[in-house]
């Protein structure tokens, strides 16, 4: 397993959204000022992001992007997998098809490193991170999702 440049960029971005969540939706410029990112790298990322329902745009003034779902329910494997434009059954599936003794020991323990290693992200949620994170970050104490303004007026 790799952990691309893209996943690495794309989990930065969400953890921004994350620590902001409650201040409502962010605009990917602000995103790409703050963490230093490319805006056409970070729009590519958010296309599959939202593809794979992980964020949900706001259109007009004040809008930009929020998490889909609580922090405590996007894990990291979830964000790779979806810049990386990869399901978690092809995933299962690559792990699967391994076969072992096949090109020998030393890929039989990467092989094994990689599958601990993505069980270990798919166990981390964006908040559990967050919170580890806490005296490093400032984010707020609690994160909340942001709900887009047209949402807040009907459960109104």
């Amino acid at each position: 397993m790799r952990v691309s440049t893209k996943s690495r960029h794309a989990i930065t971005a969400m953890m921004h959204l994350a620590a902001h969540g409650g201040r409502g939706p962010m605009t990917l410029s602000d995103i790409a000022q703050v963490q230093g990112m490319s805006l056409s790298y970070l729009e590519q990322l958010f296309s599959r992001l939202r593809k794979h329902g992980l964020v949900s745009g706001v259109r007009g003034p004040g809008g930009g992007y929020c998490l889909a779902n609580h922090p405590s329910e996007i894990n990291m494997a979830q964000i790779m997998d979806a810049v990386d434009d990869r399901s978690p059954a092809e995933r299962e599936r690559f792990f699967a098809s391994y076969r072992r003794g096949a090109r020998g020991e030393a890929h039989d323990m990467w092989h094994d490193f990689s599958q601990k290693l993505y069980g270990f992200l798919a166990d981390m949620s964006l908040e559990d991170f967050l919170r580890s994170q806490a005296p490093t970050l400032s984010a707020p104490a609690s994160v909340h999702r942001a709900v887009p303004m047209a949402m807040a007026s009907q459960a109104a």
